[in-house]
């Protein structure tokens, strides 16, 4: 059997102190695409934060992977959940892939690895998800996934000089599991 962390693109694996580029890479690319816009960090920064990472406890749930390839094994994005909820079942993810990564199919599998972990291993019972109304790629990715959209927050997030709706997306986990049992991958 191969790692539960393994699929036929990607592995998710722990954050190494020599992934600050490629994470400094994903956020420039989060600029460009319009997710985030913050005030520009430096080299040592990234450094920084990938050291803390690489040696961070995941207490509470709440944990950030990296997406590598396998075929190449390279870093192409990071998935993690936040705000997790164990006493009322619920916590919220986040998938980020480089500009060059996308559209391969490494992002589906990702999140089918990290929510079969959530809600078979850790028993949560809903995944939700926050994404910009104004990516279409992404909103598509969840739709796919199983998600469903249960809420637009209007002009809820101010980001490049203007207001932007913010699009509330979930799944329970028996909906998880009927699309995707415990013996497939992505």
């Amino acid at each position: 059997m191969t790692s539960y962390w393994t699929g036929e693109r990607v592995r998710l694996r722990g954050i190494e102190p020599e992934d600050w580029r490629a994470f400094e890479g994903f956020a420039v690319d989060e600029e460009r695409s319009g997710d985030l816009l913050q005030p520009p960090r430096s080299a040592e920064r990234f450094r920084v934060w990938a050291k803390e990472q690489a040696v961070a406890e995941f207490g509470d749930d709440c944990f950030t992977l990296a997406v590598e390839a396998v075929d190449t094994g390279q870093n192409v994005g990071a998935v993690g959940s936040h705000h997790a909820d164990p006493r009322a079942g619920r916590f919220e993810y986040g998938i980020t892939m480089g500009a060059g990564h996308r559209r391969k199919g490494y992002a589906a599998e990702a999140v089918v690895m990290l929510l079969r972990f959530m809600f078979a291993e850790r028993r949560y019972h809903k995944c939700e998800a926050r994404i910009f109304a104004h990516n279409e790629a992404s909103l598509a990715l969840h739709r796919r996934l199983g998600f469903v959209e249960e809420g637009r927050l209007r002009d809820h997030v101010f980001l490049a000089g203007r207001h932007h709706d913010l699009v509330v997306m979930g799944i329970l986990a028996d909906e998880f599991a009927e699309l995707h049992p415990m013996g497939e991958r992505g």
